[in-house]
């Protein structure tokens, strides 16, 4: 069972954010926590706190058990950014751009299973097997 969590409109570059959420893809929570509380950025808090949201949805609303969640994936999209002008030499005006960003992280119940998919020969074989088993009724002159 997958869980996703959202935080929308964070006061934070993507591109800032991006590098404490590769840290954390693909451990257990639990080691996921110990390293945003001991990384010293602003990023690391907001994480967490999304993090704990949805081990806390995991837990309420879909009666998982915490201790065999994992992170699955941490995404940190693109928000609208905030446009500003400062004021330049000569009357002119440079911009100011303050990015946003939103804030996705999918908790999964234990590790993801990898799947086998059988080759497609053996796949095309199995249908001529089935079809050549049961034949259409040909009428008879």
């Amino acid at each position: 069972m997958e869980v996703k969590s959202t935080t929308k409109y964070v006061r934070l570059s993507p591109k800032k954010a991006r590098d404490v959420a590769r840290e954390i893809q693909g451990l257990p929570v639990s080691s996921a926590l110990d390293i945003l509380t001991f990384t010293p950025k602003k990023a690391a808090q907001l994480i967490g706190k999304t993090l704990k949201t949805a081990i806390a949805d995991a837990e309420n609303n879909f009666s998982l058990d915490t201790g065999s969640l994992v992170v699955k994936e941490a995404v940190i999209g693109k928000a609208p950014s905030l446009r500003r002008f400062k004021p330049r030499a000569k009357g002119s005006a440079g911009p100011i751009i303050r990015h946003s960003s939103h804030i996705s992280i999918t908790l999964v119940g234990s590790a993801p299973e990898k799947r086998k998919k059988a080759p497609r020969k053996q796949a095309a074989e199995k249908q001529e097997t089935t079809t050549e088993a049961a034949p259409a009724a040909e009428p008879q002159a």
